[in-house]
């Protein structure tokens, strides 16, 4: 991928053209993709212009929403997408990245110290569900991101705890978002929270739709939530 091809691609989807050292850093991420992929099992897309489309546009889709010095947790972060790429294009966010899965925590670590040298990234190695009942972490972000983590009803318990009273949840789906939305009234209204806005994106590259769901939090969320991750499992709201 070319730096001028990749911002030519971002450009047709109301995407800002990205700096050459912003470039950069998504060739550094690529390399460090795939050179610690066999280790760590991160990704099953390894051809560049896939990487490139469907894990780095993918991510940056939503930059536009995100607001300059917004305090931004990424749910499930595995490699690291969403939110790094998403911290690529503005560096001025700060970021919390919460896996389950050590290994997994230690990429994005590496990633975001050694090889991008980002600051304010703190990678956190948690059940999200755990996470969330600390006073340090519950309720205190502007913005929860996710991508690919689970469906809706289930990511909505995960996510909200973690964002201040107006703030929002961003969440990434595919051609099913109608009938994850359908499944998910009832922890939309228990969880205390609203969908606000969703945007329909068409990748042509991929010939692929994608919907990104955007849920504002309106009053605090009930201490009973998040569940423990067995009870949010079997039987979501």
């Amino acid at each position: 991928m070319e730096y001028q091809q990749f911002n030519n691609i971002i450009t047709r989807y109301g995407l800002s053209p990205i700096s050459c050292q912003q470039f950069d850093n998504f060739v550094k991420y690529y390399r460090y993709l795939i050179e610690e992929n066999s280790k760590y099992n991160l990704t099953a897309i390894v051809d560049e212009e896939e990487v490139f489309i469907k894990h780095f546009l993918d991510s940056i889709l939503s930059s536009n929403l995100i607001k300059d010095n917004s305090k931004v947790i990424d749910i499930g972060c595995g490699a690291g997408f969403p939110s790094i790429p998403l911290k690529i294009i503005n560096p001025t966010i700060h970021l919390t990245l919460c896996d389950a899965v050590n290994k997994k925590v230690e990429f994005v670590n590496k990633l975001s110290t050694k090889v991008l040298e980002l600051s304010n990234v703190t990678p956190i190695h948690a059940r999200c569900e755990d996470l969330a009942k600390n006073p340090k972490y519950r309720e205190k972000y502007d913005f929860a991101v996710s991508r690919a983590v689970a469906p809706l009803n289930i990511l909505l318990e995960y996510l909200i705890p973690f964002i201040k009273v107006g703030g929002k949840c961003i969440i990434y789906k595919g051609k099913n978002a109608d009938v994850e939305i359908e499944n998910a009234i009832s922890a939309i209204k228990l969880l205390n929270c609203e969908l606000a806005d969703r945007i329909h994106y068409h990748i042509d590259e991929i010939d692929s739709d994608r919907e990104i769901l955007i849920f504002n939090k309106v009053k605090p969320t009930d201490n009973n939530y998040p569940r423990q991750n067995n009870k949010i499992r079997k039987n979501p709201l």
